[in-house]
């Protein structure tokens, strides 16, 4: 039967999915979409793409700090990726004497370019196909468990039969459900330095207003560059490294877009779920999502407060605000777009031509009710899931270290004060950067917001009981479960204090911080949490995904002619499309390009989000744009195309038809973000900053036009006519 299987996995496609969809292996390029891709314009070969005989474009693709793409723009090692992508080591670079976030920062020699440990830049060598491999013995009549137990078995086993250096590594992934499996060779470089970034006014222009909106004006790009040992090998951080000589790199097109041009982005899609139930879908959109964007909502409105208030404030939080912002914004779209589209009318009807396609005997007929009884059984405890997780990992800080602290506890009473000590070590340098950019007071206040919200919104079952007790008293007859109380007689948001319990003897640090009254608060919810969430949750959610993979066998043996591509797990993929605009709702209609002549229709000066600076005012008023001007004289902005995109997309190349950089991809139209769900060609757009507006703020705005002679710029269009 996994013979059959496959089959039809790959032999697929006497159907072709619509332009735009589907985020794809470059290895199989060759067998399944370079005919398409040909026919929509593209004048690259599949070995041109992918090959591991000869540089080809997939050796330009780097995965940048394991959560974003950037690619090589230079044979020295120039690497571009987001703005956003680059955010967390601009801030930890800026301070208000040097505040990089505000003013951008441009190395204008290699002995200025900064180093940021822990950074790093991972190279896909090779891919393999090792389903065979991976199932060898694996059979239909396992359990869920004997069945992993192979298949990590199997894993194992593979690992030890590849002989790798020691810079390289084995990459295992489950496709389809788990019901095919790709390996990975990678190589990770450590010394990645930032080069160049424009200031907050172009590299996050429209901020939160615009995130996720189309049209859009932003120019979120940074630069950074990899170093390698003398070998050009990987190597940790040295005065003593160069730049790596890059095996391929990316030409850039000054020739721009237009409507219907190919376009292809190549990266590291994070996750996305195509082929889930109906019920999922309804439970995302009626229940999920609104928890979500309420406790995130509440959170973000404290943060903004503040950071207009003070601007080293703004500094301090400008991250963090961006990274809760992001998704709530994203959520809402979702949801409207998953709506709009009638998501899930559309899963219910194919629901039924499946059960209508099915034999009578089939076991696969008890999927689809089995599946509405568990996520029925699955909703109230996914959203208390959601809202523990929203407040204690992500919106009030404070109950992060509460977490290190209970491992530090834990440490020391299952395996003694040399366990403890070892890990002390290892989270104290993130204590001192934790309180870095830290204000106990803007905490405090997201945590009585938050745990409020909490108790008005969950179930009773679910409260733990000092959330809402007042009768406990101290000696001095405080209530010590008031969160007043709580905030204000614990360590864990004065950075000298907790520091202090630190460096204590093991055994009086695990007092202390049992005694602690917000890690009794911790400890009291995060029981409560594992007994009646986490532990029935997860038993539920085990079985969920075991018939998730059966339910994704189930389609492709029942629908042998459609086009089935393989959900994102932050593999290299890549997705092909074109340039073209969309209708968000009646009556209006949305071009492909915007310009620089929108930023300043968009200029507000003093606010955050939309002022600009003088520099750029002049350069638009003198119309000095340099070569990098479209036909017409105007600068290029940003444009959209149909490729299908995700998190963790954010700065993969855009590439044109012959192998160029044209653009760099950034964002994804709000309307249509719920493509991680249902990609739907109407609405789903990519957003791309214009290769040529990045290279008019280097060049023109930044004067960093040394970068620009590293670069290999072309003109595709006009050598072909």
């Amino acid at each position: 039967m996994r013979s059959l299987l496959f089959g039809l996995i790959f032999t697929f496609i006497s159907q072709v999915a619509v332009a735009g969809e589907g985020m794809w292996l470059p290895l199989l390029l060759k067998s399944l979409n370079e005919a398409e891709m040909q026919q929509l314009g593209m004048k690259l070969s599949a070995e041109d793409i992918y090959s591991v005989n000869r540089g080809s474009l997939k050796d330009a693709i780097v995965h940048f700090g394991g959560f974003c793409t950037s690619e090589l723009i230079s044979p020295d090692g120039l690497l571009l990726t987001n703005h956003h992508c680059g955010y967390g080591q601009i801030q930890q670079h800026s301070s208000l004497e040097h505040n990089y976030l505000k003013n951008g920062f441009w190395a204008m020699d290699r002995n200025q370019e900064l180093p940021n440990p822990g950074l790093t830049a991972t190279f896909i060598n090779e891919i393999m196909d090792v389903t065979d491999r991976v199932l060898a013995f694996v059979n239909d009549d396992m359990t869920v468990s004997e069945r992993q137990t192979m298949v990590d078995k199997n894993i194992s086993k593979l690992r030890k039969n590849f002989e790798l250096e020691e810079y390289q590594d084995l990459v295992v992934r489950p496709f389809f459900e788990g019901n095919q499996y790709f390996a990975f060779i990678t190589t990770t470089y450590k010394d990645v330095r930032l080069v160049g970034a424009p200031p907050e006014s172009i590299g996050k222009f429209g901020a939160d207003t615009d995130n996720w909106v189309w049209p859009r004006h932003t120019g979120d790009f940074s630069l950074f560059r990899i170093y390698a040992g003398p070998d050009n090998l990987p190597a940790d951080y040295s005065d003593e490294n160069v730049p790596l000589k890059s095996k391929h790199f990316l030409p850039i097109s000054l020739d721009g877009v237009e409507p219907g041009d190919f376009t292809m982005v190549f990266g590291f899609p994070g996750r996305t779920s195509e082929y889930l139930p109906s019920y999922a879908i309804k439970q995302l959109v009626e229940k999920l999502n609104p928890a979500k964007i309420k406790i995130r909502e509440t959170a973000l409105s404290i943060l903004d407060k503040y950071m207009r208030e003070d601007e080293t404030v703004r500094i301090q939080y400008a991250s963090k605000f961006a990274r809760v912002a992001n998704y709530w914004k994203k959520w809402i779209g979702e949801s409207m777009g998953l709506e709009r589209t009638k998501a899930i009318e559309k899963k219910e009807k194919y629901e039924k031509r499946f059960t209508s396609a099915l034999p009578k005997d089939s076991p696969y007929r008890t999927i689809l009710p089995e599946f509405e009884k568990l996520y029925k059984d699955r909703a109230p405890l996914a959203f208390v899931r959601d809202y523990y997780s929203e407040l204690t990992g992500r919106n009030i800080e404070m109950m992060r270290l509460v977490r290190m602290g209970q491992s530090l506890v834990s440490n020391y009473e299952n395996n003694g004060e040399e366990s403890f000590i070892e890990y002390r070590d290892r989270v104290k340098p993130s204590v001192e950067s934790f309180f870095k950019d830290y204000k106990a007071e803007i905490d405090s206040e997201v945590f009585e917001a938050l745990t409020k919200l909490y108790k008005s919104n969950v179930d009773k079952a679910y409260v733990p009981r000092m959330m809402h007790a007042k009768n406990d008293e101290d000696m001095n007859g405080r209530s010590t479960n008031s969160s007043d109380f709580v905030l204000h007689h614990t360590v864990f948001n004065k950075k000298d204090k907790l520091l202090a319990v630190l460096e204590m003897e093991p055994s009086e640090a695990v007092e202390t911080l049992k005694n602690d009254p917000l890690y009794k608060f911790g400890e009291q919810w995060k029981m409560l949490y594992d007994e009646k969430v986490a532990n029935p949750l997860n038993k539920i959610q085990f079985r969920m995904d075991s018939l998730q993979r059966i339910y994704m066998k189930a389609q492709m043996e029942v629908f042998p002619n459609k086009v089935f591509y393989p959900d994102a797990n932050s593999t290299m993929r890549l997705t092909y499309g074109q340039v073209n605009g969309y209708s968000p709702q009646d009556a209006v209609y949305y071009t492909p390009v915007t310009h620089l002549e929108g930023v300043i229709e968009k200029y507000v000066p003093g606010d955050y989000e939309f002022d600009i600076s003088d520099k750029l005012l002049e350069l638009y008023r003198t119309k000095d744009y340099g070569p990098y001007a479209d036909a017409n004289g105007k600068m290029p902005v940003c444009f959209i195309g149909t490729n299908h995109t995700t998190g963790g997309n954010s700065g993969s190349p855009a590439i044109d038809a012959h192998g160029n950089l044209i653009g760099l991809n950034f964002d994804r139209a709000w309307e249509g973000t719920m493509s991680d769900y249902n990609y739907d060609p109407t609405i789903c757009r990519n957003i791309m900053v214009d290769a040529r507006y990045i290279l008019f703020v280097i060049d023109k705005y930044a004067g960093a036009g040394h970068l620009i002679e590293e670069m290999k710029l072309v003109h595709p269009k006009s050598e072909m006519e």
